[in-house]
């Protein structure tokens, strides 16, 4: 027998807002939190542009103790689990804690700490590097130090499969709860790699979208013909996660169930996305949640404004719902908040189930060029409120093929 599973508590720290009121609010505006850097190195960018989180202060939350031996991508987790817990109005006894975990996506965890150090053993030729660097770069630093602090005793793990890891880690919480492993689940991601090396390495694969010349804020171009590319960004998502059942009992706030999910790999190539593969994950997630493709009022799409990428998956739309794909609104939220990699999923995810909440459409801004070989609705420029919908989809297609889609939809008793 297979269990329900709501969604009762929400945290985000992201280029858009720091709070989830804040992020769908700009979100629904248009506003765009992409900008030229500001960082030391940016004159030795050729892409100078990015997604950084919008008003962070690690001091704010944490000590200078604390912050000695907690990464930039580990603190705006920690901040938005924070946030998620608090809006969950979340509280464990000892036995409970048994049962609850939590699951990350993140790409590169500690980046910025992987950088220093090869920077002070191989240009500035020191004899060490900080003691803690294992520790605040290892991947599965944020979903342990969130494990700690919330004393969570069941499953604490991190998955790093590009693009999709967050997706999947709130997938596969998903499941836990639902094959009855665990009662409380935490999930999300994180990522900062605002930094030389891994933008510099970004610039290399020749996928950044360069910046636009009227407006940094307008150089994320998802489904436009005019489109050359993604912006980096950076950012945490949590979501926290329960089996309906003890949620109704606690009288918790629910804004959705989380109704299907599912991933699978293209098997085909590393980098170029597969239609095929994306419309089997589509598919497989419609099947778990019990979903027709009419019963989509919204898809939040992968949507990054690579050639390839906007084709590929306005493709496997269009095999997953025939006609109702041009009914159906679909909005790249990465025109707005970047792409922030291992924590993208969750990020969108998150706006996905706002959406369902408010029962409003963000929508894909930039997109003054309609590309004729991308022909569904968009929702260019403007978003949509008072819209009647009762189930979303979110699409997260991965460098390697990973794919993740994430159905929520209305909680009725």
């Amino acid at each position: 027998m297979t269990r329900r599973v709501v969604i009762t508590g929400l945290g985000i720290v992201s280029p858009v807002g720091n709070s989830t009121e804040q992020f769908f609010s700009n979100l629904m505006s248009g506003i765009s939190g992409i900008k030229r850097l500001q960082s030391s190195f940016v004159e030795q960018l050729a892409v100078k542009i990015g997604a950084p989180v919008s008003d962070f202060n690690p001091s704010r939350h944490f000590s200078k103790i604390q912050l000695t031996g907690i990464e930039r991508f580990s603190q705006m987790a920690l901040v938005a689990a924070e946030q998620a817990v608090h809006d969950a109005k979340l509280v464990l006894n000892e036995n409970e804690q048994a049962r609850a975990g939590i699951y990350m996506g993140s790409c590169l965890g500690g980046a910025g700490t992987l950088e220093d150090g090869y920077v002070e053993i191989f240009k500035s030729e020191k004899p060490r590097i900080k003691p803690l660097s294992v520790l605040l770069s290892m991947n599965n630093a944020a979903a342990s130090h969130i494990s700690i602090k919330y004393h969570l005793q069941g499953p604490n793990i991190t998955y790093s499969t590009a693009c999709s890891s967050s997706a999947i880690a709130i997938g596969e919480a998903y499941r836990q709860i639902k094959h009855g492993y665990a009662d409380v689940m935490l999930a999300g991601g994180a990522e900062a790699m605002l930094t030389l090396g891994a933008m510099k390495a970004w610039e290399a694969l020749r996928t950044l979208a360069t910046e636009d010349a009227n407006d940094p804020g307008a150089s994320c171009k998802p489904f436009s013909k005019n489109r050359n590319g993604l912006v980096l960004g950076e950012g945490a998502a949590i979501l926290v996660l329960e089996d309906a059942e003890r949620a109704i009992a606690r009288g918790a706030t629910i804004y959705a169930e989380l109704a299907g999910y599912d991933c699978s790999s293209d098997s085909s190539h590393i980098t170029k996305p597969d239609s095929h593969g994306q419309t089997r994950t589509i598919l497989s997630a419609l099947k778990d949640a019990g979903l027709q493709p009419a019963d989509i009022g919204y898809i939040n799409a992968h949507g990054t404004a690579t050639l390839a990428g906007d084709i590929e998956e306005t493709h496997a739309i269009k095999q997953v719902f025939g006609e109702h794909a041009y009914r159906v609104p679909v909005s790249s939220t990465k025109s707005m908040h970047g792409h922030l990699m291992g924590a993208t999923g969750a990020v969108e995810f998150m706006a996905s189930v706002l959406a369902l909440k408010h029962q409003s459409i963000p929508p894909t801004i930039n997109l003054l060029q309609p590309d004729p070989e991308l022909d569904l609705d968009y929702v260019a420029n403007c978003g949509r409120s008072n819209v009647a919908m009762d189930a979303v989809m979110s699409n997260s297609f991965a460098f390697g093929g990973t794919n993740a889609v994430l159905i929520a939809k209305k909680f009725t008793v």
